[in-house]
């Protein structure tokens, strides 16, 4: 009999302002949080959880990333980059995510330009950050639903399996797959910490990064590879 394996300690927890729990990025400073349902965008402290600005945004779809003072929202249909004047609210652009069937659901920026996961088929992407074109791609397993780069590495969420993915950048090898409380969909790395969305919690859940690196696993060492 082989026993699951528990849960990576969430290590700080912060509630989420709405209940339809989509996109998670970091812009330096504070947390931005976007929310379908309530189709609003918000920045909160990540330490009191309170919440400091908030903008509306009908397009809100899945997950969320900051570039260059702009918050790129996935959203629309089919499913783009919607760019976003944070303080305003303003739409202020957009970018296609061609073929436009992918199921986008995650998005952040790295060093190496914009990292995206899709969901059909399931692969994580590097594309360009101004053309958006395809520079690498490694297919991955599991129901990718939000994504965040944290030092070389990309980690993702898989809402269905609740858990954690780490993959490394240069390679496209696994290098951690882990359960987590709840069911993740967007992810962010502040630099101190992995957050995730928690949807059915209504919550961001912080956990460590080598917390989720020790939990990896010989059986998954094999998955990925370039495409």
């Amino acid at each position: 009999m082989v026993l699951a394996s528990p849960a990576i300690p969430v290590v700080a927890t912060l509630p989420a302002p709405g209940r339809y729990l989509c996109g998670l990025t970091w812009d330096g400073d504070r947390l931005w949080h976007s929310d379908q349902e309530a189709a609003r965008i918000w920045s909160v402290d990540p330490e009191s959880g309170t919440e400091l600005h908030s903008v509306a945004c009908s397009r809100v779809r899945a997950d969320l990333a900051f570039r260059d003072g702009l918050l790129c929202q996935v959203g629309g249909r089919p499913k783009r980059i919607v760019l976003v004047d944070p303080g305003s609210g303003a739409i202020v652009g957009e970018q296609p995510v061609l073929p436009s069937n992918g199921r986008l659901t995650g998005i952040e920026l790295g060093p190496e330009g914009m990292w995206m996961c899709l969901r059909a088929p399931a692969v994580v992407q590097l594309r360009d950050v101004a053309t958006l074109t395809v520079q690498a791609e490694y297919p991955v397993v599991g129901s990718p639903s939000g994504l965040t780069y944290a030092d070389g590495l990309v980690v993702y969420g898989d809402f269905e399996a609740g858990r954690l993915h780490v993959v490394d950048v240069g390679s496209g090898s696994v290098r951690a797959v882990a359960p987590v409380e709840g069911h993740p969909t967007g992810v962010t790395w502040d630099g101190r910490r992995l957050w995730y969305c928690d949807f059915p919690g209504r919550r961001f859940a912080g956990v460590r990064l080598a917390d989720l690196l020790a939990a990896a696993r010989p059986e998954h060492a094999a998955e990925g590879g370039a495409a």
